[in-house]
C-alpha cells in the first residue's frame, strides 16, 4: 500500500501538492484556534483580549496568503491556469462573502465603527459588539420597544453592508446628539415664567454635557467642514389653536437621552405645579360656545278620540 502511495504521488504532483498546501492551511487555522483560546483563558481585559484575538486572526490569514504564493510559485505545470479557473468561479460564487471580508478590512483601516460604538445601518440600530472576517454583531435597539431601549435580540450583519449604503455612527468624533421636546402651555399663562422655568431646570440638568461637549464640538468643525452649532439648550415657541407651545432643543449624551428626557419633564412639570396656576400646562379641550334654548313648558295636544 505504501508503494502504491508513493506511485500515485509520483504519477499525480499536482493532488500531491494541492493536499500538502492543504494540511499546511488547517495546521494554521488550528494553531490560530488555540492561540485564540490560549489567549482567552489567561486575559482579563476584555479590550485586550478581543484587539489580541483579532490581530492573531489577522496574522494568520497573512500567514496563510503568504504560503500560497511561495507554494505554487513555479513548481507545478499549468497550476496556474487551474488556479486562475478556480480563482474566477470562487470569486463569481463567493463574491458576497469575498465582499464581506473586504468590507471588514475597511471597517478597521478606515475605523468606520468599532466595538462599542452605537450605529445604525441596513435599516437596523444598536451596539456593536464585535466585528469578524465576515459579520458585525450588534445588540438591537428599539423596534417593539421605545426609544434607545435593548430589544435583548442579537444581530449579525454582513459586513459587505459598509459598502451598500449609510452607515449612521452615534459616537464616533462626537459622542452627543440633539434632542428636542415640545412643552404646552395654557393660553393666560404667564410666558416669560415658563420660559425661565424650562431654561433654568435645562442648564441645571444639562451642564455637564454642554461642557463635555463644547471641545467635542471644536474638533468636529475644525476637521469637517461644517457650520458652528449651538450646544447649549434653546427654545422656540410657536402659537397652536390650542396652547402656546414652547420646544426646547439640547444636546445630550447619546446613550442617556431617554434617561435625561425623562428627568427633565418630572422637573419642569413639578416646578410648573410650584407657581400656584400662575402657569398652567395645557391639554386638548373643547369650549362649548352656545347651546341652543329647549322650550321646556309646550305640552303635548291631547288625542281626540
Amino acid at each position: 500500500m505504501i508503494e502504491d502511495l508513493k506511485y500515485w504521488f509520483a504519477e499525480h504532483p499536482t493532488s500531491t501538492n494541492i493536499m500538502k498546501y492543504l494540511v499546511w492551511v488547517i495546521l494554521v487555522f488550528v494553531l490560530i484556534a488555540w492561540i485564540r483560546r490560549l489567549l482567552k483563558k489567561n486575559l482579563d481585559d476584555s479590550s485586550i483580549k478581543y484587539k489580541t484575538q483579532k490581530g492573531i486572526e489577522i496574522f494568520g490569514y497573512i500567514l496563510i496568503v503568504l504560503i500560497t504564493i511561495t507554494y505554487f510559485t513555479g513548481s507545478i505545470k499549468d497550476f496556474g491556469l487551474a488556479i486562475g479557473l478556480l480563482t474566477a468561479g470562487i470569486t463569481i460564487t463567493l463574491q458576497e462573502i469575498i465582499l464581506s471580508i473586504a468590507g471588514s478590512f475597511y471597517i478597521f483601516l478606515v475605523k468606520v465603527y468599532k466595538p462599542g460604538d452605537r450605529i445604525e445601518i441596513n435599516g437596523i440600530k444598536g451596539d456593536v459588539i464585535d466585528i469578524d472576517n465576515i459579520y458585525t454583531t450588534m445588540m438591537e435597539i428599539g423596534k417593539w420597544v421605545s426609544t434607545d431601549n435593548y430589544s435583548g435580540r442579537i444581530v449579525k450583519l454582513s459586513n459587505s453592508f459598509v459598502f451598500k449604503g449609510p452607515v449612521y455612527n452615534y459616537s464616533r468624533d462626537f459622542p452627543f446628539v440633539w434632542d428636542e421636546f415640545n412643552i404646552p402651555i395654557r393660553y393666560g399663562s404667564d410666558i416669560e415664567l415658563a420660559k425661565s422655568i424650562i431654561i433654568a431646570v435645562a442648564q441645571e440638568k444639562l451642564s455637564d454635557y454642554v461642557r463635555d461637549s463644547i471641545q467635542d464640538w471644536k474638533n468636529i468643525v475644525n476637521k469637517y467642514y461644517i457650520e458652528d452649532a449651538q450646544v447649549d439648550p434653546s427654545l422656540a415657541i410657536s402659537l397652536t389653536d390650542n396652547w402656546i407651545q414652547i420646544n426646547l432643543r439640547y444636546i445630550v449624551d447619546y446613550k442617556k437621552r431617554r434617561h435625561t428626557n425623562n428627568i427633565l419633564n418630572q422637573e419642569i412639570g413639578k416646578r410648573i405645579q410650584e407657581t400656584d396656576g400662575k402657569v398652567t400646562l395645557a391639554s386638548a379641550t373643547f369650549e362649548i360656545v352656545k347651546i341652543p334654548p329647549l322650550n321646556m313648558n309646550e305640552k303635548s295636544t291631547p288625542n281626540k278620540t
